[in-house]
């Protein structure tokens, strides 16, 4: 798959505060933020990245969008025209389903941000791709994410073993269900 034609979602959707759009190249020194925070990045990558490594993992999710036809995007604050992080669809290879992510610098939690995006992201994947079921891939201790899973209307389907650590998958809601406004 290339080229904008191929896309199967929008390459842009808006809520009443944010932006989702694609990344475009300076988007990597904002999401450094979230990447370079250990804190932020222990249930994902569980280290911290340095600037290059914040670079490879932006441009892996804007090479999504060729591969897939559809990936995460940026969150950009409309008044600020800040990049808060990254929300959107994500399925990499050992992934065992799609699914909706998320990943925020932490001065920008607690704020509704995420849960937003996310149902934004909901809206228009049941709108778009309404064949496509879609999970979120929580490590069993991130409990913030639980919680936002939960707030979105994803429901707990099971734990499993996930790069050496117990995952759960949680659920979102098909269309109609819900949490889909």
């Amino acid at each position: 798959m290339t080229g904008a034609s191929s896309f199967m979602i929008p390459q842009r959707l808006e809520t009443d505060r944010l932006l989702l759009r694609m990344f475009v190249e300076d988007d990597w020194r904002a999401l450094h933020e979230h990447f370079s925070d250990a804190e932020s990045t222990r249930y994902t990558f569980r280290r911290a990245l340095t600037e290059a490594g914040t670079w490879r993992a932006m441009a892996s999710m804007a090479g999504h969008w060729s591969l897939r036809g559809y990936g995460p995007y940026a969150l950009e604050e409309k008044s600020t025209k800040a990049v808060l992080g990254t929300v959107g669809l994500w399925y990499p290879l050992e992934w065992p389903e799609p699914e909706i992510k998320w990943a925020l610098a932490r001065r920008h939690w607690g704020k509704g941000y995420a849960s937003e995006a996310v149902r934004a992201v909901q809206r228009m994947a049941h709108e778009c791709l309404p064949d496509l079921s879609l999970i979120s891939l929580i490590d069993s201790q991130n409990a913030a994410s639980i919680r936002l899973a939960l707030a979105v209307g994803a429901t707990l389907e099971r734990e499993l073993e996930f790069a050496g650590s117990p995952f759960h998958i949680y659920r979102h809601p098909v269309s109609g269900a819900g949490g889909i406004a």
